[in-house]
Order: structure tokens, then sequence, then C-alpha cells
């Protein structure tokens, strides 16, 4: 049946009650009109006015989860399906839950398949042109880390070279001032080569994630003075490069934001296989965050998430600390 006729469905059979009530009952109408007699009208329409907003109420049910479903729908936490009436709900199990109205055809049953639709289109364009951007960003970064490495690591080296060799011929405090100038120059090529490992990790290319995790606390704890608590697997399945690099990069936001934002004293990170899944956590003891104030960092790792279809989970409390949990399908060997 159609939303219309429904709709119009639901009127009648209010309006028929009352006609006949009027009808068959013993009831009639005085000119001028008795007390009793307008109470009765009153009540009456009150009763008639009720069932009709309850009855509209039960027929209009899916359009409310709907439009709440719509206000409230991220492309980045795929998986919000409404149930279809009627049974066939959509991926994911819906927001907004079952109810009243099974068997329930029509417009409505049409549009709440088409949303459902829409989004499955969506999500998949948004994986997509996600996965084209971060390959993208991938590849400069990769760009930018050997140029630095090249060009400016090559002649900050060669600068250390000259300073060395002028402080050795130089007297007095003129040697003083080139030998802090050479301890100034090899300090900023520390940070360069320091930069060039954020950008590109190479250590993850040479010798796997977990060695790759494991330098890239040391080096967070040493930088930052907070102390990093390891715990990771020993028996962790193989992963392909892609896969690797979403766990690296979003281990490297958690902590990032861990050492800025956080205020904490203690990071712990974790790496553990779970069945087909392997699960990355990173906590920390710090104040805490709100869900309704994700930054671009959260959402970043959002978006690297769907590049490895993977499911990206936080639990925070303010002043409790955060905890990010990242659970990543194993691929299955063909």
């Amino acid at each position: 049946m159609s939303l219309f006729w429904r709709i119009f469905g639901l009127n009648a059979l209010v309006l028929g009650t009352a006609t006949a009530l009027l009808l068959w009952a013993p009831v009639t109408v005085s000119v001028p009109v008795l007390l009793t007699e307008a109470v009765i009208l009153v009540g009456g329409l009150a009763v008639m006015l009720v069932a009709n907003a309850a009855l509209l109420r039960w027929g209009l049910a899916p359009l409310g989860r709907l439009t709440k479903l719509m206000a409230t729908v991220d492309l980045l936490r795929p998986g919000q399906r409404l149930p279809v009436p009627g049974g066939g709900g959509g991926p994911g199990g819906g927001r907004g839950g079952g109810g009243p109205g099974g068997g329930r055809g029509g417009e409505v049953t049409e549009l709440i398949r088409t949303f459902n639709a829409m989004l499955d289109r969506l999500e998949h364009e948004r994986a997509t042109s996600s996965a084209r951007v971060l390959l993208a960003q991938e590849a400069e970064r990769r760009r930018i880390a050997q140029e630095l490495h090249d060009e400016v690591g090559q002649s900050m080296t060669a600068i250390l070279l000259v300073l060395g060799r002028a402080a050795d011929d130089a007297d007095g405090p003129l040697r003083e001032e080139l030998r802090q100038a050479q301890e100034i120059t090899r300090d900023s090529l520390d940070e360069v080569r320091r930069l060039v490992r954020r950008l590109r990790p190479g250590v993850l290319e040479d010798l796997g994630l977990v060695s790759a995790l494991t330098s890239l606390t040391e080096d967070f704890a040493v930088h930052t003075g907070l102390y990093v608590a390891r715990r990771f697997d020993t028996d962790l399945p193989a992963l392909d490069p892609e896969t690797e690099l979403v766990l690296y990069r979003v281990a490297q936001e958690s902590l990032t934001n861990a050492a800025r934002h956080a205020d904490a004293r203690r990071v712990e990170v974790g790496l553990r296989r779970a069945g087909r899944a392997v699960v990355l956590e990173i906590a920390d003891d710090g104040r805490g965050i709100e869900a309704a104030r994700e930054g671009a960092g959260i959402r970043g790792m959002r978006e690297r998430a769907l590049l490895a279809g993977a499911t990206l989970n936080l639990t925070s409390t303010p002043g409790s600390g955060t905890r990010i949990r990242l659970i990543t399908p194993v691929p299955r060997k063909s």
C-alpha cells in the first residue's frame, strides 16, 4: 500500500468511527448547545485527534528513522543502514532498529532501499577517492624525503666538513664559535634525518612492521620524554605493504596526538593477533577528548582505516585518557 493510501485509510478509519458513534449513539445536539453536549463533543474530538496522531506516528515511523539516519550518517563510519520494513534489512543492522510495521511496502520501503543503496555507493566512492588521495600523499612524502636526504642532507654534511676544517685551522675565540656552529649544524642534520624517517619509514620496508613500530616508539620517547610501553605479539600474520603502512601511520598519528594534545605521561602501544585480524591499540593517560570534537588527525586516521578495510574505534573520557583501536582484517591467501 502506498503512503498516500495508508494515510487516507488511517484518517478514514478515525472519521468513520466518529460518524458511527454520532449515528448510533443516543446523543443529541440542542440549539443552543448544552454544557454536557459540548463536553461530549469536545471529548470526542480530542479522542479523534489523539487516535489519528497515534496512527500517523505508527505509519510514518520509518520516515522518522530515515530522517535521523540522514542527519547523523558519517561516511567514515561505514555500515550504517536502516532495516527494510518486512525483512531484508540492509547491511550493518541499521541505526534506529526495527519496530512495529513489519510488512509495510510502497514508497517507504522503496525509499529506504534507495537510501541504503545510495550509502553503499557513496561509501564505495569515498573509499576509492580516499585511496587515491592517500596513495598520492605517500608518493609526495617519499619524494620530499628523498630530496631532503639527497639535497639538504648532503649539503649540511658538506657544511659540517668545511666547518670542521675551518675550526682546525682557526685560533682562539674563532675556533670556539666555529665549533658551536658545527654543533648547531649537526643538530639540524639530525633533525632533517628524523623528518626523513617520519616522511618515509625505510625501516618499515626493510625490517617489517614490528621493527618499524619499535623504532617509532623509541624515537617518540626520546624526543617527548613520555614513557612508552610496548606489547607486540611475535606470531603476527603476513600483511601486505599497504596495510602495514596504514597501521604505521595510525600509530604515528596517535602518538603525535598524545604528545601534542593529551597532556599524557604514559602511552601504551600494542599490536596483537585476534583471529583473522590484527589489532593495533594506542592508549594514553591524558585528559581525553570529546567524540564531537574529533580533529583532522583522527579524521585522517579514519580515512586510512577505510583504505585497509579496517575499523577504527576511539574511546575517550575527559580526564581518563584516550584509547584508539584499529582492527585490520588479514588478507586471505589465494
